[in-house]
């Protein structure tokens, strides 16, 4: 179980230091040097908050089910149903962002940070999915 503990453990308090380093970004940034930015790179910064917050917020979803199903409270076929799968698609998965120089370097290191999360926690989804799959298949054969 410790193996679990830090497998988990370490992106939970990754996601959750990010989400609150995003919030205080969002609500205490600047607002007076953005209303300076043009009206499309003011636009480009809500859009890329956004997509932070989408970021952040469905990997800590996930992880919130992977750990119901270690706490006991949900078993791992129901973790790995569609209704706790990790979302966001396209939009989260795409790593643009962190290049675009109009947009405040404070908000690109959450873009390029929360990808890379986002990313982790997709292949450790494709991982769990794997394994569910796999069992399911032995419990046919078996």
């Amino acid at each position: 179980m410790t193996s679990h503990t830090f497998f988990f453990n370490g992106p939970y308090d990754e996601t959750m230091a990010l989400l609150i380093e995003a919030r205080n970004y969002i609500a205490y940034h600047d607002a007076a040097e953005h209303r300076k930015l043009p009206p499309q790179v003011r636009l480009q910064i809500s859009y890329e908050s956004m997509r932070v917050t989408s970021r952040l917020t469905q990997v800590m979803a996930w992880l919130l089910a992977q750990k119901a199903v270690h706490a006991g409270e949900m078993s791992k076929e129901q973790a790995a149903s569609e209704d706790f799968a990790l979302s966001g698609g396209e939009i989260c998965s795409d790593p643009s962002g962190p290049d675009n120089e109009e947009l405040p370097s404070g908000l690109r290191s959450l873009l390029e940070r929360s990808h890379s999360l986002y990313m982790r926690v997709y292949r450790l989804d494709a991982m769990v999915r794997a394994d569910v799959e796999r069992e399911a298949a032995a419990a046919v054969v078996g």
